[in-house]
């Protein structure tokens, strides 16, 4: 019977850096364990673990691996070019992170400045959207979200929906928009009863409702200005 190579599931469960990441999480893993998981396989003569220790041997640590090349990867004995290419692409998105800038953020300091995010994508719909702005404790936009299409119902619109993304986004708060096709912006009293049921149901979670706007065409109302909040 031949030999086969040693993989992951053949290490004794407690050194299985798969089942390490998964129990404390990728910081706590060595270079060689997360090597181990990309190359996935060692070889007939030794483990997968040993196969990572020997890669990270030859380029000195990890610094050197950043510019390796396949023909230097595949030279080491037991990568082949499917582990090969593997390796560079991990490595080709970590170089691509490190070098992602933060987004500048949209921030909201008034009524107006919400209305000037959303006004031309908003004014001229044919049908009623109501879109939710999911903002960070320094009131910049980290998420907006079209929650219902169709003529505004309080029990259509249901607070679930809405706090289940503030959550998921991990929002300080939340501004609620939508817009009246026939260009008129004058709440109905739908609107008022939308926003003060998302205004209760926030205040329990602790997410707070900042404001409710009502796009028409080229102009708004704030609820939140009106006193509906």
């Amino acid at each position: 019977m031949t030999q086969t190579s040693v993989m992951i599931k053949d290490v004794p469960r407690q050194d299985r850096p798969r089942e390490r990441l998964i129990e404390l999480g990728a910081s706590h893993l060595s270079n060689q364990e997360l090597f181990a998981i990309l190359l996935g396989s060692g070889t007939k003569r030794e483990s997968v673990m040993e196969l990572s220790n020997r890669l990270l041997v030859h380029f000195e640590g990890i610094m050197l691996l950043k510019d390796a090349t396949i023909e230097e990867l595949t030279a080491i004995r037991g990568i082949g070019s499917a582990k090969a290419v593997l390796l560079l692409a991990a490595i080709e998105l970590g170089k691509r992170m490190q070098k992602m800038k933060p987004v500048e953020r949209y921030m909201i300091r008034s009524p107006e400045d919400g209305a000037d995010f959303i006004m031309e994508e908003m004014r001229d719909l044919k049908q009623e959207h109501f879109i939710c702005l999911f903002l960070n404790t320094k009131n910049q936009v980290l998420h907006r979200q079209t929650i219902f299409i169709g003529s505004l119902n309080a029990s259509i619109v249901h607070p679930r929906e809405v706090f289940k993304e503030a959550v998921k986004r991990s929002a300080a708060s939340i501004i609620c928009a939508h817009n009246h096709p026939s260009g008129d912006p004058t709440p109905s009293q739908e609107d008022i009863q939308v926003t003060r049921r998302l205004k209760e149901c926030g205040k329990m979670i602790g997410i707070e409702l900042l404001d409710h706007l009502v796009i028409g065409d080229r102009k708004f109302i704030s609820l939140k200005e009106k006193g509906y909040l």
